[in-house]
């Protein structure tokens, strides 16, 4: 029976790539993910289908339909896949299939990592497509630092708090690209980052005090 397999890849960098994604990736007979994630495999010499924001759900079920058509498939998950990774949409979709999921180490993992942040003593909450959410602002109050995946631009959201009331004085830090070598980690308060910019590719931390 073949087998639908959700791999995580790490925050980007090959030297966050596990040795089990590895041996998945040599193993299947269809790859599919982000242009970047499909990057970490060079090597890899099967059918590979490109996965972008305007196509998942089109991607997501031919991989489904891969797997009924008896071929193993892996979807690339930047990240891990059970956080705001691959894994919920597939289940969405189907909850029969002979599935295994490969964890990655996740860019908030890293985050932590690089902030000395012991990460069992945050908030973890992500934004990706829910937008600049008020669910953050109850987050904020509670003694522990709050470490999100912003929608998309993080000095967008930086400007939503400021405009709910949020202190501009606010510790923050940003930590950006993650692995890459262009890795930027900027500690500042929130006002500092509201007038910034970043690409799309952050962690944000919003400190308790």
């Amino acid at each position: 029976m073949a087998k639908l397999y959700l791999v995580g890849t790490g925050p980007g960098s090959s030297d966050y790539l596990t040795t089990a994604a590895i041996k998945v990736a040599e193993s299947i007979d269809v790859l599919v993910g982000s242009q970047r994630a499909l990057d970490l495999f060079p090597g890899f010499s099967g059918e590979t289908l490109v996965l972008r924001a305007r196509n998942m759900d089109e991607m997501m079920k031919k991989s489904i339909s891969l797997v009924d058509e008896g071929k193993d498939v892996a979807i690339l998950s930047t990240g891990d896949p059970g956080f705001s990774g691959v894994l919920k949409p597939i289940l969405r979709l189907r909850d029969d299939l002979d599935l295994e999921v490969v964890p990655g180490i996740s860019s908030l993992q890293l985050a932590a990592a690089r902030l000395q942040i012991p990460w069992d003593e945050i908030n973890l909450l992500t934004l990706h497509g829910k937008g600049n959410s008020e669910v953050i602002l109850g987050f904020l109050d509670n003694e522990k630092p709050t470490m999100v995946l912003p929608d998309f631009r993080v000095e967008q959201l930086a400007q939503f708090l400021l405009e709910n009331g949020v202190n501009p004085e606010k510790k923050v830090a940003v930590c950006e690209k993650l692995s890459y070598p262009d890795e930027r980690v900027f500690k500042g308060s929130l006002k500092e980052v509201a007038d910034m910019e970043f690409s799309y590719l952050c962690v944000m931390v919003i400190y308790s005090k």
